[in-house]
């Protein structure tokens, strides 16, 4: 005999799943106007939603972000793709993922500091992201040390911790419309091998 399914639970399930997404499109919309550390009630109440509903869906404003930058990884991958298809040199490619990253967690202002925290709490929902994140700029970063751009004690975590640090960094009162790429050229110089011309230029 087949057991049909009450419809009652269908249309409960289904609710539910509506109020999820709903949340997400509000949610997406209020970070990026308000940044990551915004009130999680002023989400529900945008929503027209009662914070309970909220949180049943999203525990915690981790899990909250994690899916809202979830959503965001298959453009993220995608341009891994693009740069490993199409630059055979592994220095131009590790440059070239490293600003994707940085674009990735600069979505919403304030990101960097929760995905910062969770690549020492492997808990929090937000890990899963962060690893898939280093094991990326792993490949990256193996590929330009084995051609000898890249200085062989450079760990790929440290290099996306300095991507979320400059992302930071960025964003600092003292900061200006030249900081960014001033912080991304002086952690460069700092994982990269010297090339022999600048090994011979004088120093001044």
């Amino acid at each position: 005999m087949v057991v049909q399914a009450d419809p009652s639970t269908r249309k409960s399930r289904s609710d539910a799943e509506r109020n999820r997404l709903h949340i997400l499109e509000v949610a997406e919309d209020f970070f990026a106007e308000h940044g990551v550390s915004g009130p999680m009630q002023d989400i529900a109440k945008r929503a027209g939603l009662g914070p309970g509903t909220l949180y049943r869906h999203f525990p915690t404003r981790e899990s909250l972000l994690a899916a809202l930058i979830k959503a965001r990884w298959e453009g993220l991958d995608a341009r891994r793709s693009e740069i490993e298809a199409e630059h055979g040199d592994p220095l131009a490619a590790l440059e070239l993922w490293l600003t994707a990253l940085g674009d990735y967690v600069t979505v919403f202002d304030g990101l960097p500091g929760p995905l910062r925290e969770a690549l020492s709490d492997t808990t929090s929902p937000l890990a899963m992201t962060c690893e898939l994140l280093v094991e990326a700029t792993g490949q990256f970063l193996r590929a330009a040390q084995a051609a000898g751009s890249a200085r062989p004690w450079v760990r790929d975590r440290d290099l996306v911790l300095t991507v979320l640090a400059t992302a930071w960094v960025s964003g600092a009162l003292l900061a200006d419309e030249r900081s960014g790429d001033a912080l991304r050229a002086i952690v460069r110089e700092g994982w990269q091998t010297p090339s022999p011309a600048w090994e011979s230029s004088p120093q001044s």
